[in-house]
C-alpha cells in the first residue's frame, strides 16, 4: 500500500460542493419515491486495481447532508493505496436512501478517475522495482483536477514533479530559444527568482544538457533521449558536475519515455523517470455501488 495525504483545504471543499451540484441542478427529481426511507450500499470492485478516493467521502457527505437527521454513515473497508480484487467491497454505507442516490454518481466518478491513475501508477512503479529511480508525474493534468491526480499518483506509488509554474523554473525549449541560450535563461531566472527556487533545464540534446550543467542548473530533464543515449550521457553529465565551482550535485531525469522500456532507463544511471502516462494513458477502474433496503 503507497501512503499519501491529502490536505482538504476550503478551495477542494468548495471544487467538491460544485461537483455536487453540477449533478443535483434544481435538486433530484427521483426523491419523491425515497423521502423517509432508509437504505444501505456497498462500493463493489469489478476490475482487479489500485483504490484511491476514499478520503473525499468525509467532505462529500458534509457538503451533501451537513448536520442533517438521520446521519448517513459510512466505512470504509480498504484505504487509498491498496490493490484490490475485482468482487471485492470498499465501502459500506447506510442513512437516508435519497441522500445515498445523490452522493452515488460525483463520489463514483471522482474515485474511478483517481483508481485509474493510482493503477496505472502502479503498474509503472512495479517495472522499477529495486532500481532506486522514482516515477514523477507532468503537469499533463485534467483542469480543475491536478491536485486529486496527483495525490493519486502518490497513492500508486508515484512522485510528484511540479504542482505549478510556482514550483519551480523549468527552462525548455521556447525559453532557451527566446532567452538566447541556455547560460543567459539560466542567468535571467536565477537573478529574479528567490534564493530556494531550483532551476531545471529541458534538454533536447547532448549539448543543451552539458551547458545546463556547466551554468549551474539543479536539474537536467533529458528529453526524448534513448537508453542507449543516456547510458554515455549520464556519466559524462555527473563527471562534468564535480567540475562545478560549488561542486554541487545535479538531478537528472529523463522524460518523453516509452513506458514499455523503463528498466531500460532506470538502467542509465539517472535519478528520476517522468511520465504523464498514468494520466493520458490511464482508463477509469470500474467500481459499481450496490443498494439494499434497510434491514433487509
Amino acid at each position: 500500500m503507497a501512503r499519501a495525504d491529502l490536505s482538504i483545504t476550503p478551495r477542494l471543499r468548495q471544487q467538491l460542493a460544485e461537483w455536487l451540484q453540477e449533478d443535483l441542478g434544481r435538486g433530484d427529481l427521483t426523491t419523491s419515491a425515497l423521502r423517509g426511507r432508509e437504505g444501505e450500499a456497498h462500493w463493489l470492485a469489478k476490475a482487479d486495481g489500485v483504490f484511491c478516493g476514499g478520503v473525499l467521502l468525509e467532505p462529500l457527505v458534509r457538503e451533501l447532508v451537513g448536520s442533517s437527521e438521520p446521519r448517513l454513515d459510512w466505512q470504509l473497508l480498504v484505504g487509498d493505496g491498496t490493490p484490490v480484487e475485482a468482487g471485492q467491497r470498499l465501502l459500506e454505507l447506510r442513512g437516508p436512501a435519497e441522500h445515498l442516490v445523490a452522493l452515488e454518481r460525483t463520489a463514483l466518478n471522482l474515485a474511478m478517475r483517481l483508481s485509474g491513475i493510482a493503477t496505472a501508477t502502479a503498474a509503472l512503479v512495479a517495472q522499477l522495482k529495486g532500481t532506486g529511480v522514482a516515477l514523477a508525474d507532468t503537469r499533463k493534468t485534467t483542469p480543475g483536477l491536478r491536485t486529486l491526480e496527483k495525490y493519486a499518483v502518490r497513492c500508486g506509488g508515484g512522485v510528484n514533479h511540479r504542482m505549478g509554474l510556482d514550483d519551480a523554473a523549468m527552462l525548455k525549449e521556447n525559453h532557451l530559444a527566446w532567452a538566447g541560450g541556455v547560460t543567459a535563461a539560466i542567468a535571467a531566472v536565477r537573478a529574479d527568482a528567490p534564493w530556494p527556487a531550483r532551476v531545471i533545464v529541458e534538454a533536447e540534446s547532448a549539448e543543451e544538457a552539458q551547458a545546463a550543467v556547466v551554468a549551474g542548473a539543479d536539474a537536467v530533464l533529458l528529453d526524448e533521449f534513448s537508453p542507449d543515449a543516456l547510458k554515455t550521457l549520464v556519466p559524462s553529465l555527473r563527471a562534468q558536475a564535480v567540475l562545478r565551482p560549488a561542486r554541487t550535485s545535479v538531478v537528472l531525469e529523463a522524460s518523453g519515455v516509452n513506458p514499455a522500456e523503463l528498466p531500460l532507463y532506470a538502467a542509465t544511471g539517472v535519478d528520476l523517470i517522468s511520465s504523464s502516462a498514468p494520466m493520458t494513458r490511464s482508463s477509469w477502474l470500474d467500481l459499481s455501488m450496490r443498494f439494499t433496503p434497510a434491514g433487509s
